[in-house]
């Protein structure tokens, strides 16, 4: 059983930066592909990034693209999402995520593990 704990979320500027953090335990880190997700107020869960595992090769919403940048590092267990030139409608609640087995991994459906979420809030 795979569990995720971010942290790293908050208030943050216009044009600003916030770095997010996921730790994972109680599975092999390096097997599983890893993603963001956000959730704005009356909007859908939406997928933002993942890093799959081994090749870490990368995919971006195309509305982050160029702005954020996701990572991990197998070694910590852990998967960053580094967020520059933050804008309003960036803010929601951001998850993260562990999925294997799947090839995308840009839908809800490809994960089988989440995080609780954490806060992240732009202001103009």
């Amino acid at each position: 059983q795979v569990q995720l704990v971010e942290s790293g979320g908050g208030l943050v500027q216009a044009g600003g930066s916030l770095r997010l953090s996921c730790a994972a335990s109680g599975g092999t880190f390096s097997n599983y592909a890893m993603g963001w997700f956000r959730q704005a107020p009356g909007k859908e869960r939406e997928f933002v990034a993942v890093v799959r595992w081994r090749n870490s090769v990368t995919v971006y919403a195309d509305s982050v693209k160029g702005r954020f940048t996701i990572s991990r590092d197998n070694a910590k267990n852990t998967v960053y999402l580094q967020m520059n030139s933050l804008k309003p409608e960036d803010t929601a609640v951001y998850y993260c995520a562990a999925g294997r087995g799947s090839y995308y991994y840009t839908t809800d459906g490809d994960y089988g593990y989440w995080g609780q979420g954490t806060q992240v809030t732009v202001s103009s």
